[in-house]
């Protein structure tokens, strides 16, 4: 089995790509986003193979990273990459890691429940997590230029003090790393996540749907109905008005979505 094989490359146009991670329990993507003189991959997955390998065979061109946000399941192969862009919320955790978060833990969660044969470079007790200095940091409205291609910041905390979304004019997508995704819960239960801000950011996605065309979460469900959009504000005031937002509440399912505080 070659580094390649651990990921599935699915199509969304000519210039825009899922690489996708299937074999772990996560269903983790990252895309890649061509534009005339750059390209953007959003996420680096869990960090399994060589993610660098499978850019290079997609473009050519200078590829920058852009992080929704510093979890170990979407910065795993950042260290494959020369330039890389966080929040600036988030900056002290991609230098230094999470506070409290032991190599031990991440490891357990990396490889439990694998689906798929491991890439033989793969050995599971000498993973770890990317730690490094950011290229750049950016913070809400920025805007990254690919050259016939501009890619938003939109602010989304409450999964994490610095998590963003990348809304891509041209195209009407909207890549929402851990804010939006279905078939499992989205995850606001862990002392460094926040409920209130979380059900905040659902709202404040919901306010693009009428310039959205597709909706692309960091795991499971690959390409969502822009009305994913209209849901996650009606969830957030359903929550909101049974006093659920806030630690302990348990897991609240809705029609699509779900959410664990």
């Amino acid at each position: 089995m070659s580094n390649t094989d651990w990921f599935t490359v699915e199509k969304i146009d000519s210039q825009t790509f899922a690489i996708s991670e299937y074999g772990h329990w996560e269903h983790v993507h990252s895309y890649l986003l061509i534009g005339h003189e750059r390209a953007a991959l959003i996420d680096t997955g869990l960090g399994i193979g060589n993610l660098r390998s499978v850019v290079d065979q997609l473009t050519k061109l200078p590829v920058i990273v852009l992080t929704t946000h510093v979890h170990w399941d979407h910065i795993g192969s950042h260290g494959l990459f020369n330039k890389i862009y966080v929040h600036t919320k988030e900056k002290d955790w991609l230098e230094n890691g999470i506070p409290g978060l032991s190599i031990e833990q991440i490891r357990k969660e990396v490889f439990r429940d694998i689906t798929k044969p491991l890439p033989p470079s793969v050995q599971p007790e000498n993973y770890n997590i990317f730690k490094g200095k950011p290229t750049g940091l950016f913070q809400d409205k920025d805007v990254f230029e690919l050259g016939g291609r501009k890619l938003k910041v939109i602010d989304t905390p409450g999964h994490s003090p610095g998590h963003v979304c990348f809304y891509d004019e041209s195209t009407g997508y909207l890549f929402t790393g851990d804010l939006i995704y279905t078939k499992t819960p989205i995850y606001a239960f862990f002392p460094s996540t926040n409920p209130a801000d979380l059900v905040k950011s659902f709202k404040k996605v919901a306010n693009l749907e009428k310039d959205v065309s597709k909706v692309f979460g960091g795991h499971n469900e690959l390409g969502m109905d822009s009305s994913i959009l209209h849901e996650a504000r009606v969830d957030a005031d359903f929550l909101i008005n049974h006093s659920l937002v806030r630690f302990g509440t348990g897991i609240h399912h809705f029609q699509k979505l779900s959410v664990q505080f």
